[in-house]
């Protein structure tokens, strides 16, 4: 659609929607710094990892329409690429900026910034890395990122220092494929190698949290680093897709279910309290009641506690699509089920937490978050942003209390 006008009346402040991932997130923060003065905007930075984010992403659509009825509407994010055609055909949307364009101030005709890092949250999320090399057979991510790429150290440390300077208290490493980090630079350096330059330049920082790696390409310099540095939080979520090592074959994962358990074994033999998430999707085609007996068992043989699971939807042009599927019935059904069993795991986990000195994080919903990422509700009025000593005493609705 080329390149937007959203110049408006300043006294409208634009708005921008995130949806999906930890790197959108990022992304959306540094696009409000950027429109700060365009006015009367509305941007829906979108997901298309699956069908059902698809689906919400259209009715973020219809909703911020409806919100803001003369406000000119945006989309961007990757169903803005891999969606453009039904998206650009909704009678809601004004335009649409592409993926790779939605942080360039040209594409939004915007002045270029001196200072392009954005305000801080209470935690910080960097994106280290974007795009993906890869080509599991369900994912079409990377329609939408294109290939991998990484920032440097530098440019990396500058940001960190940037949002530390701004308040944030925690800052989270976040990307498409983390763990790819470093491989399109000069020596390839690994992963470990930015985590530990990043501790080292900044002892004042509390809290480094890691979003979702690929267990098997997790290098020993980051291992060691879980295993023993207090500031890297206890919290590893796994991009661990299935339990089945066929299934993994025929999603063209790079790890076995053996590798996994062998790396979650090793970590929680040096630090016990760390918490494992995944994500895990529920009726890939061809999956068998065996495959999903699999599935469900992964949950209490990693101790999953944060589980993301995903109903398994085909993407159109990717070669799981191809496949034979399993019944939508089915596939509901088995999601229901990894739902349950990580919900029976994480109700257990949260128990052996009551009585437990925790320091907590507090955000500005009156929650917080500990080093492991259970959340806790906080006494009335803590300033987001304090870092407090809580001692739950009870759970309700799944929070610490």
């Amino acid at each position: 659609m080329g390149r937007i006008r959203v110049n408006a009346p300043p006294s409208i402040k634009p708005e921008v929607i995130s949806l999906g991932c930890r790197l959108n997130i990022a992304e959306s923060e540094r696009m409000k710094a950027m429109l700060a003065d365009s006015g009367d905007v509305v941007v829906i930075n979108s997901c298309a990892v699956t069908s059902e984010a698809v689906r919400q992403t259209r009715q973020a659509i219809r909703k911020a329409r409806r919100a803001r009825p003369d406000a000119r509407l945006i989309v961007t994010g990757c169903a803005a690429d891999i969606e453009r055609d039904q998206l650009a055909d909704m009678p809601e949307v004004d335009g649409l900026i592409a993926n790779a364009a939605k942080l360039d101030p040209r594409a939004w005709n915007v002045p270029l910034p001196e200072a392009p890092p954005p305000p801080t949250r209470t935690r910080a999320f960097i994106a280290v890395q974007n795009g993906c090399d890869h080509a599991c057979t369900f994912c079409v991510i990377p329609q939408g990122r294109g290939a991998s790429r990484s920032m440097t150290i530098a440019e990396v440390l500058r940001e960190v220092e940037h949002h530390l300077e701004l308040g944030a208290r925690e800052v989270v490493l976040t990307g498409v494929d983390v763990t790819s980090w470093g491989h399109d630079l000069p020596g390839s350096p690994p992963l470990g190698a930015l985590v530990a330059a990043v501790l080292d330049a900044f002892p004042q920082l509390q809290r480094l949290r890691m979003s979702s790696l690929d267990g098997v390409e997790i290098d020993e310099a980051l291992f060691e680093l879980f295993a023993s540095e207090e500031r890297l939080m206890p919290h590893l979520h796994l991009s661990m897709q299935h339990g089945d090592d066929l299934i993994l074959k025929r999603m063209k994962r790079r790890h076995s279910r053996a590798d996994a358990v062998t790396l979650v074994q090793r970590l929680k033999a040096r630090r016990p309290d760390i918490a494992i998430g995944a994500d895990l999707i529920a009726g890939f085609p061809t999956e068998t009641p065996e495959h999903h007996d699999a599935n469900l068992s992964i949950i209490d043989e990693l101790d999953i506690v944060h589980g993301h699971i995903f109903p398994y939807s085909p993407r159109p042009g990717t070669p799981a699509a191809r496949m034979p599927q399993v019944a939508r019935e089915t596939v509901k059904q088995r999601a229901a089920e990894l739902r349950e069993a990580v919900a029976v795991r994480r109700e257990r986990w949260l128990h052996s937490l009551v009585g437990e000195t925790l320091s907590i994080l507090a955000e500005r919903d009156g929650t917080g978050y500990a080093p492991s990422y259970a959340r806790v509700d906080l006494p009335e009025g803590t300033p987001a942003g304090k870092l407090i000593d809580i001692t739950p005493r009870s759970i309700e609705g799944g929070l610490l209390r």
